[in-house]
């Protein structure tokens, strides 16, 4: 294993970490704020791990919420009794980056525990796809993640089905230039190396939604 792929999995490690603690402490519950809880879990990470930075904003999306793409910028709703939320998170440890996402079900309603059970399904369906191949471009990779979600019965809800994710910075592109991500506009080679050629690392994340119901998930974590 490379010293880059070592760093990106330490950092991913500390990441499910955090989010195990939050599980067990038990901070996801109803009459909650999603801001609320952005903050605590801020300040959880920081007493555990030391961490202040994140190389993008901090996600808590809940309900309806759960709809809409990483660009969006919703109105803080609560928690309720029978909820379905994701969390999206991109802390920085020792200068490497990590990009985590998870959702989770208050309650026992069947089609939100089904939602998030398929969205983990998909992610490995859709790994064990991209290790098929030796050459990619973003944008076929893009296009099979439609195709996955319409399988599953769901649509996909994302701008993007993915990112590069390195050392921080990581390589950064002009606004709408998409080569480094998982997009339909991205018809580099996945598997080509950067521009000092290095080995390229990728983060995969598949966020479906279920318009009739009005809900969606999200399950995010590092592919290569």
């Amino acid at each position: 294993m490379n010293e880059v792929k070592s760093k990106l999995m330490h950092a991913e490690k500390m990441a499910q970490q955090l989010f195990n603690t939050l599980e067990e402490g038990q901070l996801i519950k109803p009459g909650k704020s999603e801001s609320e809880l952005n903050e605590e879990i801020f300040k959880l990470a920081d007493a555990l791990f030391g961490i202040k930075k994140y190389w993008h904003k901090r996600i808590v999306r809940s309900g309806a919420n759960t709809l809409l793409p990483y660009d969006e910028n919703p109105p803080d709703l609560m928690l309720q009794e029978d909820d379905i939320l994701f969390l999206d998170f991109g802390p920085i440890l020792e200068d490497w980056e990590a990009d985590f996402g998870r959702t989770y079900v208050i309650g026992s309603d069947p089609h939100k525990h089904k939602l998030k059970k398929d969205i983990e399904s998909a992610w490995h369906e859709a790994k064990a796809w991209f290790d098929g191949h030796t050459a990619l471009t973003g944008a076929a990779y893009w296009h099979y993640l439609q195709e996955l979600a319409q399988q599953y019965g769901y649509t996909y809800g994302g701008q993007l089905g993915g990112h590069l994710i390195g050392h921080f910075p990581h390589e950064r592109l002009e606004p709408k230039n998409y080569g480094l991500y998982v997009h339909p506009e991205n018809q580099n080679d996945m598997f080509l190396p950067d521009v000092n050629g290095n080995k390229r690392e990728w983060i995969l994340e598949i966020h479906f939604v279920d318009r009739e119901r009005q809900i969606g998930g999200f399950f995010e974590q590092l592919l290569t």
